[in-house]
């Protein structure tokens, strides 16, 4: 946080296999090993595998996160939309016994390009303490961000630019223990990220390489962004009940807004903007039951249930509709197995049930057109209906820990979701839903690796495989202008290596280096190395990625890191007749980005931060606007900038 407080940024730079960053408000081709991942707050889904607008990594603030968990691969604890792993934030709890503490935090941030009008800042405001048996934490931040600037001092293209957005969050917890072992929770966030741009968007020239830029004047529509994202969750624990059992329960409630660009000509020959609502309510139960405690052997087990509502709807800001409300109901139980041989073997096993059921409603389909307002999707009426899926799910996992040296494992696990119905109900081109393939993923992850731990360094090496007899790809169709879902099956494999070395207390190194490659088996012929067979293009897989560290402690109230992060080349396509990509295909040329962050412990309460993004100032197409192709996200990455801070305890 200490160089940007962006979590799609700060993720990207920091775990292995997650895919680059395109430093805007939402997420488009950012995955896990090339799959969709389930993002979640406390866990509960921020997602919506029914319409994907892939914007749910901005959900929250970090400032009030404890920590960030990043499982890879599909486990039977979480399910619908985890096929490629999960995020899921943890909001913090009170670290002190006071009565009354609190911190403020105040950032001034912007472009050392060209200063002029880069200007932002940030003020957050938290209190927290424990009174008896009660404790809380209540939290507020309001961030404004100036114009983004590229290596060159022009403004960053505006659409979805994280330059002139404002965002807030507010944040409040309150716990209460009427015993020891026994905890009571309540926690509501809220949050919102609008950009409030002074420019309009003046498309790249996808041919020349001309960058999109922006021009003073108003935009069309709306502000884009997170209109709101609000999260109400109510929670009891208790650490010891019948067989020594812990038990924990959530009801929770989720509603966000996303508002995004206006589409030039693209609705009945007119300008449109549509934005994505999205609702949910549900109930999870946990619990985890001790069968064995013996020297030689130790066994757990985790099981439960989780029961999820979920209307997910994409109409146009003037009323339109474009996709209907889709109403999802997902009960799923599961249970989960860990068995501890001699402290030295460890095997877990899980199983999840699957059971969805998605009402759609008639609808009338909203008459898409292209140049010269011809139509490429007509209007007509189609039937609604119910969209049933059911299906188990298995995982298993084995560790040898004799040998610090080396630790190996292998992994199996199956990994669920639901396709973007969104996307294929607002382009159907029959007259019901039963003729659609809206059929569920299924995938199979196979993972083997190890870990080893000599004196200072710690190392760790996987390589992975993930198949699914049907595909999400979506694939870029030039003689219309839109993006349909190819339902080919799929094969994604790749290897993550990372290393951490502690030379000594003052200094560390850490490296790392992550490759996904992918291919649809057009043929289907169950062979994925025929001629017909193409590769997964940009939006599922990313380029390899390279990450490394120093942190380096000169006295004990100094702290300072250089980051470096690369994302090398990838290019798997031809040029079309017009000698470009097409959309979602374009070629990935290597590009380098140094950053670094300062924290100086002044006193014991008041602590200086300075961070320094792209400190080399690298001229660059970040690896999204490379592979999108498309002249409105054709944009250059954000030039050198600076983020000083200032945060007081009390």
């Amino acid at each position: 946080m200490a160089i940007t407080p962006d979590l799609s940024t700060i993720l990207a730079n920091q775990v292995p296999g997650f895919a680059p960053t395109a430093q805007t408000g939402n997420n488009v081709g950012q995955n896990l090993r090339g799959r969709p991942m389930l993002v979640m707050i406390d866990g509960v889904s921020q997602s919506s595998p029914l319409r994907n607008a892939e914007v749910d990594l901005r959900s929250i603030d970090p400032s009030v996160l404890e920590r960030i968990e990043v499982v890879k691969g599909a486990t039977a604890i979480y399910g619908n939309g985890a096929a490629g792993g999960l995020v899921n934030y943890i909001t913090m709890v009170p670290d002190t016994a006071a009565r009354f503490a609190g911190k403020t935090q105040l950032n001034l941030n912007g472009s050392l390009v060209k200063m002029k009008n880069a200007e932002g800042g940030r003020i957050n405001q938290m209190f927290y303490g424990k009174l008896g048996k009660f404790d809380y934490v209540v939290s507020g931040m309001y961030d404004q961000t100036g114009e983004y600037k590229d290596a060159k001092g022009d403004v960053v293209g505006p659409n979805y630019s994280l330059g002139e957005t404002d965002s807030y969050n507010a944040f409040a917890k309150f716990g209460y223990m009427p015993a020891k072992n026994q905890r009571i929770q309540l926690t509501y966030n809220t949050y919102s990220s609008l950009q409030n741009s002074n420019f309009t968007l003046v498309n790249g020239n996808l041919a020349t390489g001309q960058k999109a830029t922006g021009v003073l004047g108003k935009p069309l529509g709306i502000p884009t962004g997170v209109d709101y994202n609000h999260n109400l969750n109510l929670s009891y624990k208790i650490d010891s009940t019948f067989l020594h059992s812990s038990l924990h329960a959530d009801l929770y409630y989720e509603t966000r807004k996303d508002v995004f660009y206006v589409s030039l000509g693209r609705f009945d020959g007119g300008d449109g903007q549509s934005l994505a609502k999205n609702d949910k309510r549900g109930a999870r139960l946990f619990l985890e039951t001790p069968i064995l405690n013996l020297d030689f052997l130790k066994m757990n087990l985790a099981y439960g249930a989780d029961f999820m509502k979920d209307k997910t709807a994409q109409p146009l800001v003037d009323g339109r509709v474009w996709v209907p409300t889709m109403d999802m109901t997902n009960i799923a139980p599961f249970a989960q197995a860990d068995f501890n041989i001699l402290n030295k073997l460890v095997f877990k096993t899980g199983l999840r049930y699957e059971n969805v059921n998605i009402a759609v409603d008639d609808y009338r389909t909203l008459r898409t057109t292209g140049a010269n307002n011809t139509t490429i999707t007509p209007s007509f009426n189609v039937t609604g209906g119910n969209l049933k899926y059911s299906t188990y799910l298995f995982n298993a996992g084995l560790r040898y820990n004799q040998f610090d040296v080396f630790s190996p494992f292998v992994s199996f696990s199956q990994g669920f979701s639901v396709m973007d119905i969104g996307l294929a109900l607002r382009d159907a081109k029959v007259n019901s839903i039963d003729k659609i393939n809206t059929d569920a993923v299924k995938v199979n992850n196979y993972e083997a690796g190890f870990e080893s731990k000599i004196a200072g360094l710690t190392f760790s090496a996987s390589g992975y495989i993930s198949t699914s007899k049907l595909g999400i790809e979506v694939v870029y169709d030039p003689a219309t202008g839109l993006f349909n879902t190819a339902r080919n099956p799929e094969k994604i494999y790749g290897f993550e290596l990372a290393a951490d070395y502690q030379l000594f207390d003052q200094l560390g190194l850490a490296a790392s280096y992550s490759y996904t490659e992918g291919k649809r088996d057009i043929d289907k012929n169950g062979k994925f190395n025929d001629a017909a067979d193409l590769y997964l293009n940009g939006r599922r897989i990313s380029a390899p990625k390279v990450t490394a560290s120093v942190t380096y402690s000169p006295i004990k109230v100094l702290d300072l890191t250089l980051n470096y992060t690369g994302i090398n080349s990838r290019n798997r396509f031809e040029k079309n007749a017009n000698g470009i990509y097409n959309g979602n295909e374009g070629a990935v040329k290597a590009y380098h980005l140094f950053s670094f962050a300062g924290i100086y412990q002044v006193k014991k309460n008041t602590k200086l931060t300075l961070g320094v993004d792209n400190i080399f100032n690298q001229d660059y197409f970040p690896a999204r606007a490379q592979w999108f192709m498309q002249p409105g996200f054709y944009s250059k990455g954000r030039g050198t900038s600076v983020n000083f801070g200032i945060s007081v305890s009390y």
